[in-house]
């Protein structure tokens, strides 16, 4: 796949991170609350951001690692797809990081994103299974790729060394099958309802 967009929806636009990648992740986690948070996120070894982006740099070429941006081109997060075996037509979905949270508000953008790299999975490549862990903690993560249609397959136990503990990796998978007939249908619901006008409040309403 060469450089450039992915793609461009409501909200947010999926550009190949290539060398702009490491450059995104210096506002990224400026603009971020939870900023030591990052880091073992994406490579537990690197500890400021000029070591993220040596690592970024090194990663191998069969990765695509991508920068979320908005419209105005501000970079708002990132998110991969690495290991894609295309004997077994599988990949690993991951590095998914809204990090200026504020500057998402109101957008989709978390699901356009997915949604985006799901078609390069799917569609694109035609891989028949994602998959990936995320760790025991990460309840919110946990939770949406739940409601995503995700599958858990298994635990690991102490697999993951995160914040001076170990936690437990929990194994997700999602087959070709289970992405078009629950995970892309409530992709688009959450997109679609993104769209729609907010209706004025009861008070706004009245004092006019």
């Amino acid at each position: 796949m060469g450089k450039g967009k992915v793609g461009f929806q409501q909200g947010a636009l999926v550009r190949d991170g290539g060398q702009h990648l490491g450059g995104a992740l210096g506002p990224l986690i400026g603009h971020c609350p939870a900023k030591a948070q990052i880091q073992p996120l994406l490579n537990q070894g690197a500890q400021t951001v000029e070591q993220q982006r040596r690592w970024i740099a090194g990663r191998p070429a069969s990765e695509h690692n991508f920068i979320i941006e908005t419209k105005q081109h501000r970079p708002i997060g990132m998110l991969s797809l690495s290991g894609i075996d295309m004997v077994n037509r599988v990949g690993e979905p991951g590095r998914f990081l809204i990090g200026d949270e504020p500057a998402a508000a109101g957008l989709p953008a978390a699901a356009e994103a997915m949604k985006l790299l799901y078609e390069l999975a799917f569609d694109t490549l035609k891989l028949r299974r994602v998959w990936g862990v995320v760790a025991s903690e990460n309840r919110r993560m946990i939770k949406w790729q739940t409601f995503l249609g995700m599958t858990q397959e298994g635990r690991l136990r102490e697999h993951l060394f995160i914040n001076d503990r170990l936690q437990d990796a929990v194994v997700f998978g999602l087959l070709d099958g289970e992405y078009r007939r629950v995970t892309l249908p409530r992709l688009e619901s959450l997109i679609a309802a993104a769209r729609l006008p907010v209706a004025p409040s009861a008070s706004s309403a009245s004092s006019e």
